[in-house]
Parts: C-alpha cells; sequence; structure tokens
C-alpha cells in the first residue's frame, strides 16, 4: 500500500487545521436517545485534531455508525469531504480525492495511508460514554456517575466534557498519537 506523499497529507490536513478554529453551535442531539446505548445507531458532528509524533492537524468530522459499519468523513473548513473512511463486517476502504484504498482492517487501512489512526472497534462505545463489552477496562468515574477516564486496549480515554449526560469532549491517546475529539451534535438512528 503506497503512503500519500507527506508534502499533500501535510498541505490537506494543514487546511482542515483552520476548522479549528471556527466557532461551531453547542452540541446538540436530533431524535429520541436510544434506551440501550450499546446497540446504538447514531451520527455525530463534530471536530477532531490529530498530535501525532509532534505534528498536528485538525479537521472537521462527520461519522455514521450503524450496528457493523461505521463511515467518516473528514472535512476541510468549508465543509467538503477530503476523505472518506468506511468499513463494515468484511472490508475498510479510504478515499482520499482520485485516490481509493482497501484493506481487511480499517485500523491498518488508516495507519497505512494516514500514519494514524482511530479505535473503531471500541470508540463507537467510548463516544456514548461506556466501555467496551469485549475486553476489560479500568474505569474512573466524576462525583456523577459518568466515566472521567478509561483505560482500554491499550487506549487512554479522558472525557473532558459532557453536554445533556452525553461525551462531548473527549482526549484519546495511545505511544505517540493524542486524538481530541470535540462532539456538536448527536443524531439517533440516522437513515
Amino acid at each position: 500500500m503506497r503512503r500519500l506523499p507527506a508534502l499533500r497529507l501535510l498541505a490537506f490536513l494543514g487546511v482542515c487545521g483552520l476548522s479549528g478554529c471556527a466557532l461551531l453551535p453547542s452540541p446538540a442531539s436530533t431524535g429520541a436517545r436510544p434506551a440501550h446505548l450499546d446497540a446504538a445507531s447514531f451520527a455525530v458532528n463534530g471536530r477532531i485534531s490529530i498530535n501525532h509524533d509532534g505534528e498536528r492537524h485538525s479537521a472537521g468530522l462527520h461519522w455514521t455508525h450503524r450496528g457493523q459499519s461505521d463511515e467518516i468523513l473528514l472535512l476541510t473548513p468549508l465543509g467538503q469531504t477530503a476523505a472518506r473512511i468506511f468499513r463494515d463486517a468484511h472490508t475498510a476502504t479510504l478515499d482520499n480525492g482520485d485516490r481509493h484504498y482497501q484493506a481487511g482492517n480499517v485500523e491498518a487501512l488508516m495507519e497505512d495511508v494516514l500514519d494514524w489512526h482511530l479505535p473503531l472497534n471500541g470508540l463507537h462505545q467510548w463516544v456514548l460514554g461506556l466501555p467496551d463489552s469485549g475486553s476489560h477496562a479500568e474505569i474512573t468515574r466524576d462525583d456523577k456517575g459518568r466515566i472521567s477516564e478509561l483505560q482500554q486496549d491499550g487506549w487512554d480515554v479522558h472525557y473532558l466534557r459532557y453536554d445533556d449526560n452525553l461525551p462531548a469532549r473527549l482526549r484519546l491517546s495511545r505511544e505517540h498519537l493524542t486524538l481530541l475529539l470535540l462532539i456538536d451534535q448527536w443524531q439517533w438512528n440516522p437513515n
């Protein structure tokens, strides 16, 4: 698998970095919150900041999670799709402009193409304020009983802010990678 040329990737993420300065509305939720969050289909709009080996990048984010599939759009400051990441039970794809990449594992694919990855196997639970039920987790809770820190599968997840009892700001770190996820809007059971 061929990596994106370093200058092209830096230019892409540098432009996306401007989106971190934009003022966005406070987090909002659309639709009724599911009773069983661990089985929920959802979409989130927000922003992501990546710090990998001392290099910082940011982008807008639209993520749709349905059962066994995820679609992630990394967005420019003007809301255009700069990269699309998709995974289901069988395959993973990453589209970046006119380039198309495919692999069996989304995390390995992101690592090969972008040099960093989102931990999608646990992240769909973590953004709901829950540990991944598939493995052991060390949990610290705040005075309201919500998770404030989670250590699972080699990741340290810090819940920096909640809005309406849903995580709105999370910091995920592992080795030389730190991801800051800001969630501005939730949608339950998206079409």
